[in-house]
């Protein structure tokens, strides 16, 4: 059982690292092709050559890269919860919030002082 679980970790070790090697940005294509023959040549040394000259920067790449998915993550929940994009040329204009205010006002969703309120407030912003 201790080396059917050695040997799953060691796959997993392996394949984290040839991952961080093809997600760098920061390394040339060359370094990724050497790093890449290192690791599949001899596998054993070139991992962990890698993981001593390049493993801290594991970490760091890893917690960038979900910083990156997270705000992907929250701007499209913004995005599909306000129904137009968050940010950018597409942002919604004053004309389009009215409508909307106007489509709510008339559906009965909102009451007449709360569409004043809510009108007010777009034309002063």
């Amino acid at each position: 059982m201790l080396w059917f679980f050695l040997w799953v970790m060691w796959f997993v070790l392996l394949f984290r690292v040839i991952g961080d090697i093809f997600r760098d940005d920061g390394m040339s294509g060359w370094a990724k092709a050497g790093w890449t023959v290192s690791v599949c040549v001899l596998p054993f040394l070139g991992v962990f050559v890698y993981l001593i000259a390049r493993g801290r920067g594991m970490g760091e790449r890893n917690v960038r890269q979900m910083q990156r998915q997270e705000q992907a993550f929250r701007s499209y929940v913004q995005e599909a919860a306000t129904g137009a994009p968050a940010t950018g040329a597409n942002r919604p204009t004053r004309v389009d919030e009215l409508t909307k205010l106007a489509g709510l006002h008339d559906h009965g969703d909102i009451t007449d002082a709360e569409y004043e309120r809510a009108k007010a407030k777009v034309l002063a912003g």
